[in-house]
Parts: C-alpha cells; structure tokens; sequence
C-alpha cells in the first residue's frame, strides 16, 4: 500500500478516484449505483475499485486495502477464490444465459433444502426481490393485506418495507421515501426491534388481518443487533397462533454466520421453524442472485402450480447458480470456525483500542457478523433495537472510518452497517488491522461534531 504522505490528515486525497467519481456523477445519480457507496456520511472521496484478491481489495489510485466489507457479506471466502472463479469459468463457457431450466439451479436448491428448514426454493435476482416474492406469497395464502416489520431491519427497497427501514435510509438520514405511496405503507405495522410486549399487542388488535411478519434473522442494517434470546421463537409463535406466515429474512446472514444461516445457531435446536425465508449475498458467491423458500404447502401455491405469480427471466442463472454452489460446497466447517476466530479477534482489538483511547463504545456480534457502536455513554444492556442505535456519536464514526482507510483497511462506510470477515484473511492482514486500529480509536477520541 501506498499511504498518504500526511496520515493526520483526513480524508486524504484519492485522484483516480476522485475524478472516476466526477465522471460518474455525470451519468450517475449521486455518482453511485447504490446510496451508502457515496461515502456521505463519513466524508472524502468513495474507492473506486479495481480489482481484488483474497482478503484485499486495489483502488483506482493503486492503494491496497483489507476488506472488512467483502461486498457487504457475498465474499465469505475472499475475493476471485481460486475454484469458485475455475467454476464460473467453465459455467460461462457454456453460455451466460438460457431462459431454460439448468442442472446449477438444481444442484443449489437441493443444497439449499439440505442445509436449512426450507422445502422448496424459488431463486431471484436480487434480495429485495426475494422479500418482495415472500411477501406477496404470504399475503396470496392468507388472503390478508397487513405486514408486520420491525424498525431498523433493512429488506431491501420494496415500497411497502421501507418504512422505518435501516441501512443505508438511516444512514443518509431519509425521514421518508418519496415514490412510496401512502396507502401503500399504510398495510405496514412498524414494531421496535427486540420488544415481545409490542409484538403481543399488535396481534391481539390486528392478529387477524396480518398476512405475515418478517424480520432479518439477526438484525445487520443498524448495526449488528442480535435477537434476543428466544425472540424469533416467539415471533414464530405468535404468527402460528394468528394463522400469519413467519419471514425470516436471511439475506445477509443466510450462510454467513453458520453453515445453514442464524437459523441455525438461534432456532436449529429448537421446535419450530420460519414458514419462509429469504436469502442472498453468499447463496450467489457474488454474483447478483437471491431465493426465497418454505414450507412445501405454502410454496406450492406459487405459479404455475398455484394461483401466485411470480417470474425472472435471469432467475436461476447458470452462472450464478453455479458460483453461488461452489461457494457453498467450500464453505466447510473449518472456514466457519476461521470466520468466527477472526471475528473475535478484530472485536477485540477494537474494544481494546478504543477502550485505551477513553472513547465509549460498545462491540456487538450475531455470529461473525458484528459492528461497533460509538455510544456516548455504554449502556450494559447493549443496543437492543434501532432507537439506541441512532444514539451513536456519528463524528467519532468518521474519524474513526477515515483513520482506518489512510492505514489501509477498508471498512462499510457507515455506523448503521455490520462489518464483514472473509476466510482469506492471513496474518499479514489481520496485522494491518491490529495496527489501524490503535491511530483510529485516537482519532475517534480527538474528533468533534461539526460545529464544535
């Protein structure tokens, strides 16, 4: 890597990339083709990447950064594996696209069905088409309209769960969404995060008009707030007894946290299961593919078996599919007890350093997924949902991200996002970070609110 001459100084100047990105703001909205890459809330210029490999990404500029983002979770076993690009490249020697049935598709369903509760899948494109699917589905076999959600968990940009969504609506402060009607989120119950007492009360007075309720398995778009102990049992229950369907989104944790998802480590060893679920990011190992799946007698309703529809021309890609299965075929236990060491690791250094720098925080995990939270007093109750995760310190968040990408590591350009490990971090990397770390906590310590 090559670091700016000042490493006092922050944002430090990218050129590539800063003229890459005025090019782009002229044939780009905002200059990016998703809103948190913009960089708004932590400042400077966004990394305009050109290449990566293994636990590294390379800029535009030359610089190389480890990625603690791994495309926001997709790269569980780092960038361009050696057989996972060996897959892909056969895959697309045969052809990119058919508009056919395929053997890949296939082959990842059942490997799909075999790790999770799931009977049947239907794969998509995208996660937010995914929640989309799974809520129309719901809302087909209950014959209701309302929708239960929870404020701060993101399923992506479908008009209806978008109010009060996390990631990146909180992330650039949006107090709504133009383009979303009315009507349209007036069929969505927003709940608090983790809290059961509100959850039996919008059951008892709407219990029979709710189609469904869905929830992120562990919550990634706020910060990384987990469940509390026995909350999605409860929820799986509540929905039983109403006769709504459970969703359990699992795009971003679905085969990242465990080998068949949180699910797995939060529901695995007990009676019960989410009636559908979605996934994501790992299940396309990288490339754009999603799926939502269930019960055999609720996916059954879908078309053309059932009166539902729903269709994808590029929906079980070959390519994809085909990516998204070797993923997954290596990811063994052995990657997953590396994810969760390292994980733990970085936790550690970083409540270390920032503890040494006097600067409040609090270090939260589901899994290997996990998040730090710039709180100005530690509440030892952690942060539960997406009110005390708005109560973060968001200048010490800047300095603190700005510090760590001019010593070359490269974390989500925001507070509201989750941090992401890859099994290809080596100890060269895992040296860098431990070494960031210590200037970023003293630059979170030394930073002021605008204004100040």
């Amino acid at each position: 890597m090559t670091p700016p001459d000042d490493l006092t100084r922050y944002p430090f100047e990218a050129p590539a990339s800063l003229h890459l990105f005025e090019r782009a703001r002229r044939v780009t909205p905002g200059g990016v083709n998703s809103p948190v890459r913009a960089f708004g809330a932590v400042g400077g210029t966004p990394r305009f990447i050109v290449g990566a490999k293994g636990a590294h990404l390379v800029d535009a500029d030359g610089r190389d950064y480890v990625d603690l983002v791994c495309s926001w979770g997709p790269m569980l076993l780092g960038h361009a594996h050696p057989q996972v690009v060996a897959a892909v490249q056969e895959a697309v020697s045969r052809g990119t696209s058919y508009g056919t049935p395929t053997t890949p598709e296939v082959e990842l369903a059942e490997e799909i069905v075999a790790r999770t509760p799931v009977d049947s899948v239907r794969f998509v494109s995208s996660g937010t088409e995914a929640t989309m699917s799974a809520i129309r589905l719901a809302r087909g076999v209950t014959g209701r309209d309302l929708i239960v959600k929870f404020a701060g968990c993101y399923h992506g940009h479908v008009d209806a769960l978008l109010a009060e969504a996390g990631s990146g609506v909180v992330t650039l402060g949006l107090p709504g969404t133009p383009g979303v009607p009315a009507a349209t989120t007036q069929a969505t119950i927003v709940l608090p995060y983790n809290d059961i007492a509100a959850v039996d009360e919008a059951f008892a007075e709407y219990g029979d008009r709710i189609a469904c309720l869905i929830t992120e398995a562990a919550a990634g778009n706020m910060g990384t707030v987990p469940p509390a102990p026995g909350f999605n049992l409860h929820l799986s229950q509540q929905c039983a007894r109403y006769g709504a369907l459970f969703i359990s989104d699992e795009v971003m944790t679905g085969f990242r946290v465990a080998r068949n998802g949180h699910w797995g480590l939060d529901g695995a060893n007990e009676d019960w299961r989410p009636d559908l679920m979605t996934f994501g990011k790992v299940m396309g190992g990288g490339f754009p593919a999603a799926a939502f799946g269930g019960r055999a007698e609720v996916m059954a309703e879908l078309a053309p078996g059932g009166p539902v529809y729903q269709a994808g021309t590029l929906s079980g890609n070959p390519v994809a599919t085909t990516a998204g299965l070797a993923t997954l075929r290596l990811a063994d236990q052995a990657v997953y007890s590396k994810l969760d060491a390292d994980s733990q690791s970085i936790r550690e250094l970083a409540a270390k350093a920032l503890a040494q720098a006097g600067v409040a925080h609090i270090v939260q995990s589901a899994g290997n997924l996990f998040s730090v939270f710039f709180v100005s007093e530690v509440d030892t109750g952690g942060i539960r949902d997406l009110a005390g995760a708005r109560r973060q310190d968001l200048h010490r968040f800047r300095a603190f991200f700005q510090a760590m990408l001019a010593r070359g590591v490269y974390l989500p350009p925001s507070a509201f996002e989750s941090w992401f490990v890859s099994a290809a971090l080596d100890d060269d990397a895992l040296q860098r970070v431990a070494d960031a770390l210590p200037h970023a906590a003293h630059a979170a310590a030394a930073a002021r609110p605008e204004g100040a």
